[in-house]
């Protein structure tokens, strides 16, 4: 039966059954049962603290809250559907614990401005978890890294092979766009951790507050300074999702190339088995089942992002039912890519490098081409001079079918007076990769260097 305490005495029939299942949200709000506990032990303190409520009711709400806790975490508190949500579940247990003084918990508040403040509670939670997960995914980066600042491999453009550069610094390319992804999620986390408790429905309350004295007990930095925005807005968990939706995207990428370098036909990497499964009907298989899953479960957490801000773009101030949908893409979103990073984590110290495919691959399509050119310019060549003569040199090389630096030193003078003996130095994998010795570049004290700027940056 309809909980008669909540708001059934304005209507003149029960809520019908099929409508209590479309609107209950608690099988999945129920995530937000510890934080709602947390934001209620620290309204009702500042209820105590202003007036509002006796000490008494301050203990017995503790007491109750407390028990209630306890039930949560062991699995044994009994949610019912017919009261709705999270808010109203733990409310009825904790009235039937305490008796009056969990009637008055709800004193100043609404569930508007209250599940607001769970979901920041959860997500600023969620935040700092993920921003660990990170830098262990970039640990493991680094300690692959440091094993190959001298295995050389092909550097791609349009997947055409374009410069040797180490694996080491492929590596660190996706170090720094993690680097970036835990600075984007740091920063919104600024904007996720504002109180909204005290906004109450949507314009605030009658009741002496001290809204600044909750969100010191909860740790906010700030509050939401305008009540409609408080409790209607949801830009910041968009604005999670979004940063979550970037980090999927470039852990997609990187699952793309591992699938591709553990093709037989590249045969860069082997992925350990554990991360792996085999053919039904083909038993000789060995599939990256968990980079692909993680380029598809990238499209499900872009899905999250564009439903979020889809939810949001036709509501009028203030809250609105729709805003209950807001829960489970979120929820969603953290789980997967919570899942995903401790996994990548995982997957990328299981890797096992095969550094002579990768140096094999170097020396096909003329890789050190560019570095042919660099050293005409140096010799006073224009460089569109050089860039044609260079393209004239490979041309050459494909008729014989042969790599620049195997071209006898009288066939590559052809192609410019200025080439000299010392050209092979230049043309060789090796001499490409030290040349570019600045940073960002591709030489490996220059890598060795990055990654020890690296270590710096995750032990800070």
């Amino acid at each position: 039966m309809q909980d008669k305490d909540t708001w059934s005495g304005r209507f003149s029939e029960p809520v019908a059954e099929l409508v209590k299942r479309y609107t209950a949200s608690v099988d999945f709000d129920r995530k937000l049962a510890l934080f709602d506990i947390r934001g209620s032990l620290a309204h009702a303190q500042m209820l105590a603290h202003c007036g509002i409520i006796a000490a008494q009711d301050l203990s017995d709400i503790q007491r109750g809250l407390g028990q209630i806790e306890g039930e949560v975490i062991a699995g044994t508190f009994e949610w019912s559907l017919d009261l709705e949500d999270v808010h109203l579940n733990i409310e009825k247990r904790l009235t039937t614990l305490v008796g009056d003084a969990g009637k008055r918990l709800h004193t100043g508040r609404s569930r508007n401005d209250q599940v607001a403040t769970d979901v920041r509670l959860y997500l600023r939670n969620a935040i700092d978890d993920l921003v660990h997960l990170i830098k262990a995914l970039q640990s493991a980066l680094l300690d692959l890294a440091e094993q190959h600042t001298q295995t050389i491999m092909p550097g791609f453009t349009h997947l055409q092979v374009a410069q040797p550069i180490s694996f080491a610094h492929h590596l660190m390319a996706y170090f720094e766009m993690l680097k970036r992804d835990a600075e984007r999620l740091h920063d919104a986390r600024h904007r996720v951790n504002r109180l909204p408790l005290g906004a109450a429905a949507l314009a605030g309350t009658s009741y002496p507050i001290n809204r600044e004295l909750v969100a010191e007990l909860l740790g906010f930095e700030a509050v939401c300074e305008n009540s409609l925005d408080a409790v209607s807005d949801r830009d910041f968990a968009i604005e999670f999702t979004a940063c979550a939706a970037l980090i999927m995207t470039h852990l997609s990428r990187f699952s793309e190339e591992l699938i591709l370098w553990m093709s037989p036909r590249v045969g860069f990497i082997d992925i350990a088995d554990r991360f792996c499964t085999g053919s039904s009907i083909m038993p000789q298989k060995k599939n990256p089942d968990v980079p692909e899953l993680v380029r598809g479960k990238t499209g499900r957490v872009n899905g999250h992002l564009v439903a979020l801000l889809t939810l949001m773009k036709g509501q009028p101030l203030a809250y609105n039912k729709d805003n209950q949908e807001d829960k489970e893409p979120l929820f969603d979103t953290v789980e997967t890519l919570t899942m995903t990073l401790r996994i990548y984590a995982d997957m990328i110290g299981g890797i096992k490098v095969k550094p002579d495919a990768m140096r094999t691959a170097a020396l096909q399509g003329y890789a050190t081409a560019t570095d042919l050119a660099d050293y005409l310019v140096k010799k006073g060549v224009p460089f569109r001079d050089a860039h044609e003569a260079v393209a004239l040199a490979v041309k050459f090389a494909e008729q014989k079918g042969c790599d620049l630096a195997d071209i006898a030193l009288a066939e590559l003078q052809q192609f410019s007076a200025h080439i000299a003996d010392d050209v092979y130095q230049v043309l060789s994998l090796e001499g490409s990769l030290a040349s570019r010795n600045h940073i960002g570049g591709t030489a490996p004290n220059q890598v060795a260097a990055a990654i020890t700027r690296a270590r710096i940056y995750l032990a800070s």
